[in-house]
């Protein structure tokens, strides 16, 4: 299901079938390994506590808090 709603909004799905499936759908592996830089940037976003909670209380704030801490992120790394 969620899937075939991410190929009908014009998305390319990386998520692996199962190995016991009978037919396996294509998967992209070079995209699928590369999602952990994804997922660990994430967790470094949350782990300053003012986006782990929430703290700013509208979107505009809140979207300013997480673009800060991009930058710092960015900063860290380069």
């Amino acid at each position: 299901a969620i899937i075939l709603k991410a190929v009908n909004e014009g998305m390319i799905p990386v998520i692996p079938p199962k190995k016991n499936r009978k037919h396996l759908r294509k998967c992209d592996e070079y995209l699928y390994k590369l999602r952990h830089l994804v997922e660990n940037a994430f967790l470094l976003l949350k782990k300053w506590r003012g986006i782990a909670t929430r703290y700013a209380k509208n979107a505009s704030s809140f979207a300013a808090a997480v673009q800060i801490r991009c930058i710092a992120i960015w900063l860290l790394v380069y």
